[in-house]
């Protein structure tokens, strides 16, 4: 593609990508609908112009970003957390995988196939779609909910259950063995000594690396270290058979324990909204109109039909693992659409001559267009629900982590954790009021994490900081950053992104503390000036004033804005000497 093309292609996908979202979100319907169908409009089986006709290729590039989506997703769940959900993993999610894909292969026998296609067809549609889950999730803010979880632990087994799938598939296409010429049992060795590679190289490995990067501030390096360490995970998975994200979240998992995971996730966040944007447009564009006009009634009663199927399984399913009705209603019609893992095990299936291209094509279509209709699925499944209250009795163990974790949400961050720093910590937390810090300093975050303060490797200044999930209610920030040039930044860049929130700051004088006020700072405090206050207050006491009118003093002080200390004799010019 020459240059000019390529800027032909951004600017109309732009365009209607524009259009669409802005159009879709006002009526309530939600951004990835409308990049859906942004990738119809511009995709190459529509009239009109359009960007490229390499639809798989685009669609495979875009993974990446489903990729650092379940790497961001891994660093906000420890594996004790993952532990919590085995029941709702190896038992709902393993079943769910097997009721629906033997209910789906008895549906598609009815149209005359035969049953070894019709158990890779059912396999396939079983399988639901991680991006447009999570990406809901993250959205609503509800990964941590009742249904989050159960949606969460059903997706991660089935993207574990991806290596027998597709082991599978040439056995049903009466293939032999997969051109790899390893058994069964050695894939799935091999798989297994991957995810072990994987975990030991983000729990000790990677961690080594960023920490010796944080301490010489080389943080071009870190980004790249991370961002490296993500994809050689999701590369590792993907060659041994299984799914990049299963790879990428491992290692985020591994690395949510470290202290520089708020940092990497703020770095992350910003590429992973773009490639995942990008990612529903490929989506849309692998939807083939001419196909489905060929066999419309066909093809609107295997839509119909898959999502019903799933909905129905995996609702009675969720009841017989006790999550409750309401939370069986949101986890069923969030996962009734099929998955973009579906795409691979069809076009496996294609090379191997197992299903022709007329059913490539419609099962291709079938799994866009569920995925076009899970938006409005899930606000379906939460109206429903709505009606239905979730009993205490009726809500598992597992998904109970939030209350039993000990790890309240921050309520306070603390930009800088030297003395001041330290100090105000100290004070928050002997009054029980959940805070994270922050510092730039890798060395001073080490002691203070061996000696259990919530101390985080980050740099205040980056806003990306405070769309983490974890600092999504923060009520106030403290910044005791003593660099004028670095608080001021700071200082900015928050107020920026986060118009609501109280900003107080240290200052070294009165000039700073005008500085910072003006770049947003709600309150800002001149330390040198508070400690002569100090002073002056304890000197009228020694000298027989009562400590009501000290404060007094001191309090009228402040509420003028120091326009005593403004006008006083540091501020006049000395007498000139005399001769």
């Amino acid at each position: 593609m020459d240059p000019k093309s390529f800027v032909d292609s951004a600017v109309l996908l732009l365009i209607v990508a524009s259009i669409a979202v802005a159009v879709f979100r006002h009526f309530g319907l939600g951004s990835i609908l409308g990049l859906l169908v942004t990738g119809i409009v511009v995709g190459p089986h529509t009239p009109g112009p359009f960007i490229t006709t390499e639809v798989d290729g685009v669609r495979h590039f875009t993974e990446i970003g489903v990729v650092l989506l379940l790497f961001l997703i891994g660093l906000e769940m420890k594996p004790r957390r993952l532990w919590e959900l085995r029941r709702l993993l190896f038992g709902l999610g393993s079943l769910q995988i097997v009721v629906s894909a033997l209910t789906i292969a008895a549906y598609f026998r009815l149209f005359d196939t035969n049953w070894a296609t019709s158990l890779l067809i059912g396999s396939s549609f079983a399988l639901s779609s991680t991006a447009f889950v999570m990406q809901i999730l993250r959205d609503n803010g509800e990964i941590a909910s009742r249904h989050g979880q159960t949606a969460f632990a059903i997706l991660l087994m089935q993207d574990l259950a991806v290596v027998p799938l597709l082991a599978m598939v040439p056995i049903l296409a009466d293939a032999g063995p997969l051109p790899k010429n390893l058994s069964i049992p050695e894939q799935i060795g091999v798989a297994v000594a991957m995810i072990a590679l994987v975990i030991v190289a983000g729990r000790y490995l990677v961690p080594r690396v960023l920490d010796h990067l944080a301490r010489t501030h080389n943080r071009e390096a870190f980004l790249l270290t991370a961002m490296a360490a993500v994809f050689t995970a999701a590369m590792a998975m993907e060659h041994a058979g299984m799914s990049m994200a299963l790879g990428a979240f491992l290692m985020g998992m591994m690395l949510s324990t470290s202290r520089y995971s708020l940092q990497i996730e703020a770095s992350l966040e910003p590429h992973k909204g773009l490639l995942m944007s990008l990612f529903f447009v490929a989506v849309g564009m692998s939807v083939d109109v001419g196909a489905v006009a060929r066999h419309p009634g066909a093809f609107a009663a295997h839509v119909v039909a898959i999502i019903v199927i799933k909905v129905v399984a995996i609702y009675l399913l969720c009841l017989i693992f006790s999550t409750g009705r309401a939370t069986a209603l949101r986890a069923a019609f969030l996962l009734a659409q099929g998955g973009e893992f579906g795409f691979v095990l069809f076009g496996a299936a294609k090379a191997l001559g197992a299903i022709d291209d007329t059913l490539f094509a419609t099962a291709v279509a079938v799994i866009s267009a569920t995925m076009l209709a899970t938006p409005v699925l899930a606000k379906l499944g939460n109206r429903l629900a709505q009606s239905l209250p979730e009993k205490t009795g009726d809500e598992p163990d597992a998904l109970r982590y939030r209350q039993q974790s000990g790890e309240p949400e921050a309520r306070v961050v603390i930009g800088g954790y030297g003395r001041v720093g330290h100090t105000i910590g100290a004070v928050l937390g002997s009054n029980r009021i959940p805070f994270v810090a922050f510092d730039s300093d890798a060395v001073l975050v080490a002691k203070w994490r061996g000696e259990g303060h919530p101390v985080f490797y980050g740099q205040i200044g980056n806003p990306e900081l405070f769309a983490v999930a974890s600092l999504q209610h923060v009520e106030l920030v403290v910044l005791t950053i003593d660099k004028q040039d670095d608080a001021l930044r700071a200082a900015k860049l928050i107020r920026a992104h986060s118009p609501r929130v109280t900003i107080i700051a240290r200052a070294r004088d009165l000039a700073m503390c005008d500085a910072l006020q003006q770049a947003g700072v709600s309150q800002a405090f001149p330390e040198l000036l508070e400690a002569s206050l100090r002073l002056a207050a304890e000197a009228l006491e020694a000298l027989g004033s009562s400590q009501d009118d000290a404060d007094l003093v001191l309090r009228e002080v402040r509420d003028t804005d120091y326009a005593l200390v403004r006008n006083g004799p540091e501020n006049v010019s000395s007498p000139p000497e005399q001769p």
